[in-house]
């Protein structure tokens, strides 16, 4: 998917006003308005897309600090289209739990999961993260929420499969994993799949 950088988007709209001014100023109406149309659908592109594409490329390079700056030059995530909005703030809770900070991750994926996404693949990676948080968190209950309502969506992507797989074994072995809490040893963190392939940005 072809992405723009948001500073070279703010470039374009500038340089494209001024050229589409200053033909229309010397030219006459014709020769500036199509430069005029292309910064206005630059300018709306960014408002509804926002900068979700760059930051989404700067996380599949761990560059965090990268992606939570490019984030930060959106303008108004309420403003985004339903997916794009998601995607937002599935970007934010990534960073956050790349970063150790579970509860600002959870924050962040459960405004996520309240949005409508395009596909079950793209729903069912959030209840996966956050039935993973939950369980993590000896939640079970609400692990288990969030299980089913990921075992009603129609997942087709075989990374996420997999993660379910072990998931569910990590999630019926929880009665050993309190046992070995009581007996004084550590619950091994959930941790379903290798690396994550996030679905395709839209």
């Amino acid at each position: 998917m072809f992405v723009i950088h948001p500073y070279l988007r703010f470039a374009l709209i500038a340089a494209l006003t001024a050229g589409g001014v200053a033909l229309w100023a010397f030219f006459g109406f014709w020769y500036g308005i199509w430069f005029l149309l292309v910064a206005v659908v630059l300018l709306v592109g960014y408002f509804i897309l926002g900068t979700i594409g760059p930051a989404a490329k700067a996380i599949q390079t761990s560059d965090f600090d990268k992606a939570e700056q490019l984030l930060k030059l959106t303008f108004k995530p309420n403003w985004l289209y339903s997916a794009n909005k998601a995607y937002y703030y599935i970007l934010k809770g990534t960073i956050a739990l790349a970063r150790k900070d579970t509860d600002e991750g959870e924050k962040w994926l459960k405004i996520a999961e309240q949005i409508k996404l395009p596909s079950d693949n793209e729903r069912a990676m959030i209840q996966l993260q956050l039935a993973t948080i939950a369980a993590n968190k000896q939640k079970w209950n609400q692990a288990q929420i969030h299980y089913k309502n990921l075992k009603l969506l129609k997942v087709t992507d075989a990374n996420i499969k997999e993660q379910m797989k072990q998931f569910e074994i990590a999630f019926e072995n929880r009665g050993q994993a309190k046992a070995a809490i009581r007996m004084g040893g550590q619950s091994g963190m959930f941790q379903p799949g290798g690396k994550r392939r996030r679905p395709k940005m839209r």
